[in-house]
């Protein structure tokens, strides 16, 4: 009788080589060459290159319009460098709450499934993508600081490349310790809660330092011992997470990579509804100390506006969203530079933007999933108006606030600013809705090639849905600004347009009027290129 030989194993794979395999599994499977990646890398740098070349020529004829800065500072005003510092924090804090929702380190599709089963060092497996975030971090944090130093405070030379180095070794070292702490067992939800609690501080401490009168007038230029210890809090950061990968809990692991490439895949759909599901729910609360009674629930009307009231209440991030948007133009209107109408303006529609946004919450999940409002037994346009009412109180009380700080800029009376903000609040509501119901970039027609990349045909006229009401029916707002005083006819022709935008934004049919005269302005955009020349 023959004896059975045990089962024989080899020596277990080095994580290196596991990886090596993948990356050849990969480029079997794929029908792209070595030639096409070397255009999508050679398009990608290009890409990059150019918008960063026009981002900082747009930045620097700006500062050259921009009035000189007085010779004795304003009592209660802000001085640019200050106005930039805070830019940079607020950023910071932006940076600390995407890298707590993306998670310490993610590996998502295929190495998410059957890499973290192997028995392979998980250490060596991960590296990799451990890198890849800080690596993104650092570049974006340099690009910053370049356009703001350079654009902005005219600042080059030495004093522009240690600025960039530390922008650099900043934003690196936040993501790193985002992923730290992540690693550690602080959940995502407090590191992501901790970036937005930066995120406005950064106005809130702009706005104490005007209302005190301490702002300064210059800020401290970065010098080569700060960018030395950045670069050594990088090093240590790194190797501290680098430590921490072979103890990351898979689950841990694939949640993370599950919500980057959601959100990759977003960003490539031009989808930024879908960008925020990504970001934002990972970081709900699983569950409840207390639940509400709904006591407001009346019926089907009152129970589609507690819904959206509920949803607001319980998302601190569009909470801060809101208050960011009322301290943005606040702030701009003491900054003796960009105190201007233009920029007035533009810091409106900034804010006033974020704002509305953050109360069209509730719209933009009910156009993924719209079970409650079919469930309901009311009609279509009813349930778009009802959707425009969080979204119409959260831009009431924006309006109110900032055209109080427009008012004090303009030196005209309040009175007549806030008559004006309260007829232009259903523009807002209206818009918030509009861009939260329209639908997604149709990526079966032709593809139209850009400098960031191929789009398909008429993908203007689907991203301009809701802008598209700020910029037309807000004209009495903008020209009010423009002249720095409120008179009647103005106010008459902002209660006219928001009565359309009202029935624009509650349409349910498919094409409006406006919807039209964008895919007609669209229609004039350079031709389709070729299939072969689009990929």
């Amino acid at each position: 009788m023959t004896a059975v030989r045990p089962y024989e194993t080899g020596p277990v794979p080095a994580a290196r080589s596991i990886r090596r395999f993948t990356t050849q599994a990969a480029r079997a499977h794929a029908d792209a060459h070595v030639g096409a990646l070397l255009a999508d890398v050679y398009s990608a740098v290009l890409s990059v290159a150019v918008a960063v070349g026009f981002a900082l020529g747009v930045v620097q004829q700006l500062r050259v319009a921009l009035p000189p800065a007085p010779d004795v500072a304003t009592p209660g005003g802000l001085s640019l460098p200050v106005l930039v510092a805070v830019l940079l924090v607020g950023a910071a804090g932006a940076l600390v709450g995407v890298a707590g929702r993306l998670g310490p380190v993610g590996a998502g599709g295929a190495e998410g499934a059957w890499w973290l089963t192997l028995p392979v060092q998980r250490r060596g497996l991960l590296r990799p993508a451990a890198v890849r975030l800080p690596v993104l971090a650092a570049l974006a944090g340099a690009v910053v600081v370049v356009l703001l130093d350079a654009g902005l405070l005219a600042r080059a030379g030495a004093e522009l490349v240690r600025g960039a180095l530390v922008g650099a070794a900043g934003a690196a070292a936040l993501v790193l310790a985002a992923a730290l702490v992540q690693s550690a067992g602080v959940p995502r939800r407090t590191t992501a809660l901790a970036g937005d609690a930066l995120l406005l501080a950064a106005p809130v401490a702009a706005a104490l330092l005007v209302a005190t009168g301490t702002a300064p007038a210059t800020t401290p230029v970065p010098g080569w011992a700060l960018v030395a210890a950045g670069a050594v809090a990088v090093a240590a950061l790194g190797a501290g997470v680098d430590a921490r990968l072979g103890r990351l809990p898979a689950r841990t692991v694939r949640e993370s990579g599950s919500v980057a490439t959601q959100a990759v895949g977003a960003v490539v759909s031009l989808d930024t509804r879908e960008l925020g599901r990504a970001l934002g729910g990972g970081t709900l609360r699983p569950a409840r100390r207390r639940s509400s009674r709904l006591r407001t629930v009346r019926g089907p009307v009152t129970a589609l506006v507690t819904a959206d009231v509920v949803l607001l209440r319980r998302s601190p991030r569009h909470l801060v969203q809101v208050a960011v948007g009322v301290l943005v133009p606040a702030l701009v209107t003491v900054v003796p530079q960009l105190a201007s109408p233009v920029g007035v303006v533009l810091a409106v529609v900034v804010g006033g933007a974020a704002a509305a946004s953050a109360g069209a919450e509730g719209s933009r999940w009910a156009e993924m999933a719209p079970a409650l409002d079919r469930a309901l037994p009311l009609r279509h346009t009813t349930v778009r108006r009802l959707r425009m009412v969080v979204p119409a109180l959260v831009a009431l009380v924006w309006s109110a606030l900032t055209l109080a700080a427009v008012a004090r800029w303009a030196g005209g009376p309040v009175v007549d600013w806030l008559v004006l903000a309260l007829a232009s609040t259903p523009v807002w509501a209206a818009a918030a809705v509009r861009a939260a119901y329209r639908p997604a970039p149709d990526w079966g027609k032709n593809l139209v090639a850009t400098p960031a990349g191929a789009v398909p045909a008429g993908a203007f006229a689907v991203v301009a849905r809701g802008p598209d009401l700020v910029a037309l029916c807000l004209l009495p707002l903008w020209i009010a600004i423009g002249l720095s005083t409120v008179t009647t006819p103005l106010v008459t022709a902002q209660l006219v347009l928001s009565v359309v935008a009202v029935l624009i934004g509650s349409s349910t049919h498919e094409k409006s009027w406006l919807d039209r005269t964008l895919e007609g302005a669209d229609a004039s955009a350079p031709a389709p290129a070729p299939s072969g020349a689009a990929r």
